[in-house]
């Protein structure tokens, strides 16, 4: 299994970048290769993506989701990535953005192309791509704002102004896998 970790800075206040970041279904709008994403429920995701050319689908579960601070996940069926992504307030309106990944290549073509840096080089653009997103609307295109904490929904999905803000749990991905955290 690979790991990866990748930052941006975005021109936006933390909450507009985490709040686009929620909206799992606008994600090929700014992926490379990610076909659809499909939301099943508060904490089921089913992807389709295009890698090393061949269509991968997968199902993933998010253990753990602290609004404006992290949302992470890990897949229970399909191809294997587990990851996630954390944000940072740098200011009244700027963030940090930090997608970690792991994933586990299928085969030989992927094999190669992780050795190369492949999935690495998609990252960084995927998280350009979503920095001119977030920054020419200025606001998300929705948001989902409740709690997950172990892969149990801990809080309502509530949404908008005067939304939950979460306890920041969990600061990065690191944590989360292996059960810590900050009060």
């Amino acid at each position: 299994m690979s790991h990866i970790s990748e930052s941006i800075e975005v021109d936006v206040p933390v909450k507009v970048a985490y709040d686009q970041w929620t909206q799992f279904e606008s994600f090929p709008e700014f992926m490379d290769g990610v076909q659809r994403v499909e939301q099943i429920d508060d904490t089921t995701i089913d992807w389709t993506a295009t890698i090393a050319g061949k269509t991968k689908q997968w199902r993933a579960r998010i253990t753990e989701q602290q609004p404006d601070t992290l949302v992470a996940w890990s897949s229970i069926d399909g191809a294997r990535n587990d990851g996630a992504v954390s944000f940072e307030p740098l200011g009244a309106n700027r963030t940090r953005v930090t997608l970690d990944l792991d994933v586990e290549p299928d085969g030989a073509i992927e094999s190669v192309g992780d050795a190369l840096g492949v999935v690495e080089g998609r990252i960084r653009g995927d998280l350009e791509r979503f920095k001119t997103f977030i920054e020419s609307r200025q606001v998300a295109t929705g948001a989902w704002r409740g709690e997950v904490q172990g892969g149990q929904e801990t809080s309502g999905a509530e949404s908008g102004p005067g939304s939950s803000t979460g306890s920041g749990q969990f600061t990065s991905y690191d944590e989360v896998r292996q059960g810590g955290g900050t009060e």
